[in-house]
């Protein structure tokens, strides 16, 4: 009785590993037949019953049965597997005698070829570019400037204090603090760098943006030279003619101070997200630097003067390239980068 078994689950098992078609046909096949609850596993439990003399020959048989059942499924089990890998170089299969396609030149950020640019205009016309620490002492970001600890001045900028009593930066303007402490007058100089506001994030507003503050001290400096440098520079980042205009503006570090808006370039006038549907965008704060910050940077106001301005580095960049959303600028996607 159980030899017949035997002969028909060898029989059986031995078609069915050959019609399998996948390595999931062929482990079900294995459970089926060499699983703990399998069909070998049950005429185990069976051997008990059968005659002492005709054990030995049927276990013989059990065990013939198992190693060549065995034996067939580890050799489709080695077929598929070498099919799988033929499947896989004949997909993946290249020629080593084409030339390599060569490298694919990256790109520098708008916002990096944007200051690039400003930096070499303006050490044309003389100006150093100095550069200063994004973490600040209470005293660089604020008392220099003529803003100190009860001054509603800083109620305009949203800061982000740290542990230890310092800050990180709200603007760049803390560099023309230390430029003047170490270079002294005469001075051009223009600070180019990352600024953080703790600002509600949208199209146009981010917690970390760019700017480029400049300054200029020298004797008798004017008005005049500063509206001078800042159409000097208008005119070479845009490549031609913008519509500015120069409004009276409170910066505590400046007297007298200036707001220098562009006619927004995106929607050139009627109102977008990006101007505030105003049609003007706020680019450049500027004026004469007061004579408070001159005195706690050691320098005599009575006999040097000079302007300031600050630059909103990212809008620039905005304007430039026609770019309607600031978040395109950090948020990574090489398919808004690669366009640059």
């Amino acid at each position: 009785m159980l030899e017949a078994r035997l002969s028909e689950l060898r029989e059986s098992a031995l078609a069915r590993i050959a019609a399998a078609s996948s390595p999931e046909d062929l482990e079900v096949v294995r459970v089926d037949v060499l699983g703990r609850k399998g069909a070998l596993a049950q005429i185990s439990k069976e051997m008990g019953k059968v005659a002492p003399e005709q054990r030995a020959a049927i276990g013989k048989l059990l065990n013939s049965v198992k190693q060549e059942v065995e034996a067939a499924l580890e050799t489709k089990d080695r077929q598929f597997a070498e099919d799988a890998l033929r499947t896989r170089l004949d997909a993946e299969w290249m020629d080593l005698t084409l030339p390599a396609p060569g490298l694919r030149p990256g790109s520098l950020h708008p916002i990096t070829q944007i200051q690039a640019e400003i930096e070499d205009l303006f050490v044309s016309m003389g100006f150093t570019v100095l550069d200063g620490p994004e973490v600040e002492s209470e005293y660089y970001n604020f008392d220099a400037l003529n803003i100190p600890a009860d001054h509603p001045a800083r109620d305009m900028q949203d800061t982000f204090w740290l542990t230890d009593g310092n800050l990180l930066r709200t603007h760049t303007s803390p560099v023309q603090v230390r430029g003047m402490e170490r270079l002294g007058p005469p001075l051009r100089m223009i600070a180019p760098g990352r600024a953080f506001r703790n600002e509600n994030v949208d199209a146009s507003h981010e917690h970390t943006f760019y700017q480029l503050e400049g300054m200029m001290i020298d004797r008798e400096v004017s008005v005049a030279h500063l509206i001078y440098f800042m159409k000097t520079l208008l005119t070479a980042i845009f490549k031609r003619e913008v519509t500015v205009r120069l409004r009276p503006g409170y910066f505590p570090f400046v007297e007298p101070g200036f707001e220098l808006d562009i006619q927004c370039l995106i929607c050139g006038g009627p109102g977008c997200p990006v101007c505030k549907q105003s049609g003007w965008v706020e680019l450049l704060p500027c004026g004469l630097v007061n004579p408070n910050v001159l005195r706690m940077s050691g320098i005599d106001p009575e006999q040097w003067n000079g302007f300031a301005f600050g630059l909103g580095l990212t809008r620039l960049v905005m304007m430039r390239y026609g770019i309607d959303d600031i978040r395109h600028l950090q948020g990574g996607d090489l398919r808004f980068l690669e366009q640059f």
